[in-house]
């Protein structure tokens, strides 16, 4: 399985690229910003991105999706619960930081189930964790989790946004990610990655 990481933009989001080897079909990840940056990484490995997925509609994790979008052709893919959030300035927050980030709108609406094939080889599972947003999803190949804003080391994901809920996102982590081994890899939305196991000893939120 193809699997890289650029963090992006200011506050540090993980834009994720992964897929197969065979096809060099990719799925890029959170594309938060840059997508310049995004783009040369494409070309420069020799890469096709066929689908932009997001984790959940924030400004941090959707403002390149335009620029990869116009720039590869890509599908962009995001829960039904956050689609409004992108083409919504006021709904995905950048209006917080005197701006006006509009995405493309949503090709796919994904759902709880969902298997998102990419070439021949990887097939992301959609987990939805509602809870840092109503439309936050994790995405699960193999023993790998992308845990987009639901999971950190050491921590969650806030829920003092409009829409979250501190109760509803603990409930989530604990009944549909702490259920897989402790080896299982998680790659989160900010900062390093982490294991289920890790976060099950020592996560003092959960």
């Amino acid at each position: 399985m193809i699997l890289k990481c650029l963090e992006i933009n200011t506050v540090g989001v993980n834009c994720y690229i992964v897929g197969c080897e065979e096809t060099r079909e990719v799925a890029v990840i959170d594309p938060g910003g840059n997508p310049r940056a995004i783009v040369n990484l494409l070309e420069q490995e020799g890469l096709k991105a066929v689908y932009i997925i997001n984790t959940h509609g924030h400004v941090d994790h959707i403002g390149g999706n335009r620029g990869v979008k116009e720039a590869t052709g890509a599908a962009i893919l995001i829960h039904e619960g956050d689609a409004k959030m992108l083409t919504n300035a006021v709904a995905n927050f950048s209006f917080l930081f005197g701006g006006k980030v509009i995405s493309p709108p949503a090709d796919r609406l994904l759902k709880e189930g969902d298997i998102i094939k990419i070439g021949n080889t990887v097939e992301l599972e959609v987990i939805h964790t509602p809870g840092h947003s109503p439309g936050s999803i994790c995405l699960k190949t193999g023993d790998v989790i992308f845990v987009g804003d639901t999971l950190f080391q050491g921590s969650v994901g806030r829920t003092d946004f409009p829409g979250g809920s501190h109760k509803q996102l603990i409930t989530n982590i604990k009944e549909k990610l702490l259920c897989y081994d402790d080896h299982v890899v998680c790659y989160p939305g900010h900062g390093p990655a982490t294991t289920i196991g890790f976060e099950r000893q020592y996560n003092p939120f959960l």
